[in-house]
């Protein structure tokens, strides 16, 4: 099946509905879904963005400012997840429970707008790692159009540059609570530090990395691609990692990967 093949499929999934609210971040996963929806839709249609300390306030801003661009019909509510001590414990269900209290009032939001069912951009890659979301998703309701048609992030990726959508290529993000190891809790302070290094670090000109924060270590994933770039730029990278205030800046070998932290589960 072509991407065409799988996009006129997921109009068509997408059109079974009667009223959606998309879950969208910004991402190109949800961007697709959202414009698609937006397609099948029409009026019948809202996408509704989570602001919350998790997510690096500028990403918030681009995907504002993205939806603006699309002429998506966007709704924004605001979330806290470090007000649940099971969420900043940091155990290996830390997604369950932000899944499940984000859902649950997505779920309410689309109540109050007459919204028949609630969608996430979840795609069919994602059912290969360990995503404890995923059955707090199935528990409420949630549906995944991407996986129901059989949609890859590359996929994805191929329709979002087929559609000219401008973050086809948009590298992959994850909440910031992705960079800590489990049973380390997640603080506000811990939180700031991350997201302040990788900030930084997309200033310098990487595009895919991410910044795992054990304790006083920075260990940094560079895409493969990137890795000899980054090493190039260490000096700046370490001082990057002490000005946002880990004493300690290693670069992975390994390079980038998602769920890097979930390897620990599998060995």
């Amino acid at each position: 099946m072509t991407v065409t093949d799988r996009y006129a499929a997921l109009l068509e999934r997408l059109g079974s509905f009667d009223s959606m609210l998309v879950a969208y971040s910004g991402g190109v996963d949800s961007t697709l879904l959202a414009v698609a929806a937006h397609a099948a839709l029409g009026d019948r249609c809202r996408a509704v963005l989570a602001t919350g300390d998790t997510y690096p306030a500028s990403e918030i801003a681009q995907a504002r400012r993205l939806a603006h661009d699309l002429g998506l019909n966007l709704i924004e509510v605001e979330t806290y997840e470090l007000a649940d001590p099971r969420f900043a414990a940091n155990t290996p269900e830390r997604c369950y429970w932000c899944k499940l209290e984000l859902f649950g009032l997505l779920g309410r939001v689309a109540d109050v707008h007459g919204l028949s069912v609630v969608a996430d951009g979840s795609n069919s890659d994602d059912l290969d790692d360990h995503r404890p979301g995923a059955r707090a998703a199935a528990e409420l309701g949630i549906v995944s159009p991407l996986q129901d048609v059989g949609m890859t992030k590359a996929d994805v990726r191929a329709a979002a540059r087929a559609l000219d959508l401008p973050n086809w290529d948009k590298p992959s993000m994850a909440c910031l609570a992705s960079r800590f190891p489990y049973g380390e809790a997640i603080t506000d302070a811990g939180i700031a530090r991350v997201s302040a290094a990788e900030e930084a670090l997309r200033k310098l000109g990487l595009k895919q990395f991410r910044v795992r924060s054990h304790g006083d270590v920075a260990r940094i994933e560079v895409a493969t691609d990137e890795m000899e770039h980054a090493w190039l730029m260490r000096e700046a990278i370490a001082e990057v990692g002490r000005r946002a205030g880990f004493a300690y800046v290693t670069q992975d070998l390994d390079g980038y990967r998602t769920g890097s932290m979930n390897e620990v589960l599998s060995a």
